[in-house]
């Protein structure tokens, strides 16, 4: 069950009819790859309109800024994350993390149509689709691996029995345990053979070389933390600037 406090955030959101999708931890429980998380990570769209109605959301929830940069279009465009901190009862302590643009996801149009939405005690929540999650969860960050695995480990333990072909192709892309990963493309080489152009570690999963397949995904890891390292290293310039200038108006 969704502990009341976060529920108390999503209810709210939905209450002001903020265009936005649920991502990081919580949305890791709701895949069943997580057991708690105490922030709500949120992609909104980054229109006047809908930002307006997230402002409204914030001010009911008592949701103050905790960190830079300033919650405006121009730094969430950026890619820059916005933080908050609820004071309102009962969400008080719970952090609000809003983003509008993420490294090697869509954008938040394309989002929306491939979301998943759940209900949850009455509240419907919107969620980044799986692949989504995925996609946002190759970042430099230790901690994003492992629980990136487990989203993939917890969807092929739901439907490993009889996957359709979407599915399939979403594991033979994605799939980050080795035995797994060895498993599908055994089971399914004609289709593991279309993704060895995308995905070339699949040439030593269908062989059935687990020692290979698992220096590949190193290997794939590595250039993800890279590629984000690279990508956030002028917004952490960006966000240093803007703590100076915070500094000086203090």
């Amino acid at each position: 069950m969704t502990p009341s406090p976060i529920l108390k955030v999503l209810s709210t959101i939905q209450k002001h009819r903020v265009a936005c999708l649920l991502m990081g931890g919580q949305a890791c429980v709701f895949y069943g790859a997580a057991e708690f998380s105490r922030d709500t990570d949120l992609v909104v769209l980054s229109e006047s309109a809908n930002l307006a109605c997230l402002q409204a959301a914030l001010s009911e929830l008592q949701a103050e800024r905790i960190a830079v940069p300033p919650f405006e279009p121009r730094y969430l465009d950026l890619g820059l994350a916005v933080h908050f901190r609820c004071r309102a009862q009962p969400a008080a302590g719970i952090r609000i993390d809003v983003m509008s643009k993420l490294r090697g996801v869509r954008p938040f149009n394309e989002l929306w149509t491939r979301r998943h939405s759940i209900d949850v005690q009455g509240v419907i929540v919107d969620l980044l689709s799986l692949a989504d999650l995925v996609q946002a969860k190759k970042t430099q960050r230790d901690k994003d691996w492992p629980m990136l695995a487990r989203l993939l480990e917890a969807d092929f333990a739901a439907h490993g029995s009889a996957p359709g072909g979407e599915r399939i192709d979403f594991w033979l892309r994605e799939l980050r345990t080795p035995e797994l990963l060895i498993r599908t493309a055994v089971a399914y080489p004609e289709r593991c053979s279309s993704h060895l152009t995308q995905r070339p570690l699949l040439a030593a999963a269908i062989g059935g070389d687990e020692a290979a397949v698992r220096q590949a995904l190193r290997a794939e890891e590595d250039r993800e933390r890279e590629a984000d390292r690279q990508y956030w290293a002028p917004l952490k310039q960006e966000l240093e600037r803007l703590r100076r200038e915070e500094r000086r108006k203090s």
